[in-house]
Formats: C-alpha cells, structure tokens, sequence
C-alpha cells in the first residue's frame, strides 16, 4: 500500500509538471512583414525577436516575408498570420472597405502602434517652375504606378488643391520607371510615399538641382481633417543634396496591427514588451529609432485592439 502511495504521488507531481509546462508554453504567433529587401521584413524580425525575448514567455512571434500591406492585410483577416506591418492608409482602406478593399471590409484588423513615418515627397526639377502643388497644372506629373497606394495619395492630396488629373498630363508609372523618366527629363515632377531618405531621390539629388515642394498650413490641415490617416510630418534639412531646409510634409505611417481575435492580455503583454525595450529596438534597426510612445498613436485610424489600449491608458496616451 505505501509503494502504491509513493506511485501515485510521484504520477500526481508528474501531472502537475506536465499541466505547468502546458501552460507556460508560449503562443506561437506569425507576423507578416514584406519582402526581404524591404524595410518590413528585417524590421518585423527584430520586433518579433525583442517582443518574444521580453513577454516572459507569453509569446514566440516568427517573422515571415511577405508581398507587403495589401497581402499581409489578406493574410490577417484569413487568419494565416497574427500580427502584421502595414502602412496605415491601407489599414484605413481595409477596415472601412474603400479603395482596394471597396465593398469587402476587414473588420478583424486592429492596432497596437504606430512605428515610423513614410513622408509623401513631392520633388520637381528646378527647372520646371513648380514650386507649389498648384503648379503641377499643365506640366507632366508621375503619380505612381496605376491603383497603387502612391497614387491614392496622389489623388488625395491633389484632392485638396482643388486638381484633378485633367489638369496635367499623369504619368502612370513606377518607382523605377519614375527615376528614369525625371532623369531623362520626361516628367517635370513626382510624388513619392516612402521612408526619408529615399535612395532614389538621393541618386537623384547628385544628378541635378531639385526643388522640395511643401504640404502646409491651411490645405495641410484639410487634408488631415478628411483623411485621419495622415499626419504632420517634416522632411528634416539636409536629408537630400541642395536641401538645406526642412520641408514640411504629410506621411502614411507604417504600423503594427493585430488580430482582432488574440486575447487581451497577450496583446498587452506585447504592447507593453514593445515599449520597454525601445533602446533595444533602436540598436537592431535603423527604423526602430523613430518608434516613440510619444507617438504611438498617430494616424491610427482603426481601432486600437483592448490589449494595447490598456497599455496606452496606463502610459497617459488615452483616456
């Protein structure tokens, strides 16, 4: 009988290990990036890796190469991933189900945080006399490549000048073919939503003088108040050759959202992992620098997910 109670205990204290290291296995989470190239992928690598190292076991996020937002904003709502960078335009166009999402909304999409800016930069050739966007009439304006999320912006901003493309002759057309063509001088002005610098304006930049067109004052805040998505941003002084000064701009901002559907206190635990270990961030990406809770929740247009919003209201950022 006491060799019987030795069994049984040892099988009890078995069963507790095994039923405790059930429950401090760490969910296993995906976070879709972009393409290896890009800033996505190897910036999605060292958040997954500082947020797993840092939730105490909550969570193990792997990050996985992917077409960027549209596919990542597809992977979400399927469910084949967790958490996802996004530029927040297309979050926007996700969850309200306009533009590339009309008539198909995705309303499992929420965020935790805003991470780094994308300026809209406007450049033209000196030697074009544009120095305002209301001076793209009758000139030749690439736009970006047909129903990308370059030329949504295009169409916003100009939107807000009161120009529509029957004002100028748009080019339709790539980054790439964009360089070539203002090289060539076949477009007298572009406009380009990306992270400053941008490499191409740079080689530009030594090629010939360039004019930094402005989004300011009055027509700024226009643009703002209808598409909440953008936000004040400043293209800082000598960023590009012959730019001396700062330029004031808008920016999309790329974002960290997440499934809806993940528990409120795993997503805390990451907001909260996040936000810690900032210097850490900063040291493994460039572009971890401009993640500030400062400016978390700027341009968020969709909703913050109940995880990351308890971490917020603990910080002060909301109420």
């Amino acid at each position: 009988m006491k060799k019987l109670s030795k069994i049984l205990a040892f099988l009890s204290i078995a069963a507790l290990f095994a039923a405790g290291a059930a429950f401090a296995a760490p969910m296993q989470l995906t976070m879709g990036t972009g393409g290896t190239a890009g800033t996505y992928y190897p910036l999605g690598g060292a958040l997954s890796q500082i947020i797993s190292d840092n939730s105490g076991g909550t969570v193990n996020i792997t990050a996985q190469s992917t077409g960027a937002s549209i596919e990542n904003i597809n992977l979400l709502a399927a469910g084949d991933v967790d958490l996802i960078i996004v530029q927040n335009d297309m979050s926007d166009y996700a969850y309200n189900g306009t533009e590339f999402f009309k008539d198909r909304k995705i309303e499992n999409i929420t965020a935790i945080a805003r991470l780094y800016p994308e300026h809209i930069q406007v450049i033209a050739s000196k030697d074009s006399g544009i120095k305002s966007i209301a001076d793209f009439k009758g000139k030749n304006i690439s736009v970006g490549a047909p129903g990308s999320g370059n030329e949504a912006n295009v169409r916003q901003i100009l939107d807000a000048y009161g120009i529509t493309y029957n004002d100028f002759k748009a080019h339709f057309i790539s980054y790439a073919e964009t360089t070539d063509h203002f090289k060539d001088r076949l477009v007298d002005a572009f406009s380009y939503t990306t992270g400053a610098p941008n490499p191409s304006i740079q080689d530009i930049s030594t090629l010939q003088d360039l004019v930094f067109v402005p989004i300011d004052g009055e027509i700024r805040d226009k643009l703002i108040a209808k598409y909440p998505f953008l936000a004040k941003e400043v293209i800082p002084g000598n960023t590009y050759r012959g730019q001396d000064q700062p330029v004031e701009t808008v920016a999309v901002q790329a974002i960290l959202a997440v499934r809806k559907e993940l528990p409120e206190d795993v997503v805390y635990t990451m907001t909260k992992a996040l936000f810690q270990n900032l210097e850490a961030v900063g040291n493994a990406h460039h572009k971890g620098k401009s993640i500030l809770l400062s400016k978390a929740l700027d341009g968020i247009s969709i909703p913050v997910h109940p995880g990351a919003a308890k971490f917020f209201k603990e910080a002060g950022l909301m109420k």
